[in-house]
């Protein structure tokens, strides 16, 4: 169901007050719990696994080279998954230098272009403008001072 969101009021504007977290918090408890859980299995686990391999008449030779088969083809597969990063990276810096430094330098020139632009105008219309009237300003403050502008 929908709900409302609640407002404080402070002068004449309305600020929408935070909606309780409860359900990401929930979520969180939930995940922690699992883990937990998962962690407390995976000891207990290892545990029994060191226990049954320490009975006597254990194929633990087996296991051992069974363990060792595995071990190679992991090792295997973090190098190839070590050899497709490298790649990735490599394609990250081309792309950075042909794809993103020309964006960035046409970004800079356009900055300086419209930092010279604002400056032009600067020097060459508002500063005369801001003379111009500054000196009105004093023509007539020298006026009212000798009471000209009065009748």
């Amino acid at each position: 169901m929908y709900e409302q969101p609640e407002f404080s009021q402070t002068g004449n504007e309305r600020k929408a007050l935070p909606a309780p977290q409860t359900a990401s918090r929930g979520r969180e408890r939930l995940v922690l719990v699992i883990a937990a859980l998962l962690a407390l299995a995976l000891l207990a686990g290892m545990g029994w696994a060191i226990w049954a391999l320490l009975q006597p008449g254990a194929p633990t030779e087996t296991i051992r080279d069974v363990f060792i088969i595995v071990l190679a083809l992991e090792f295997m597969l973090v190098g190839v998954t070590l050899v497709v990063m490298v790649i990735q990276l490599a394609k990250l810096v081309n792309m950075l230098q042909n794809e993103v430094r020309p964006i960035l330098d046409s970004a800079n020139e356009a900055a300086n272009t419209l930092r010279g632009t604002a400056q032009f105008l600067s020097d060459k219309m508002v500063s005369p403008i801001v003379k111009a009237n500054g000196a009105i300003a004093a023509l007539r403050r020298a006026a009212d001072m000798l009471n000209l502008g009065r009748k």
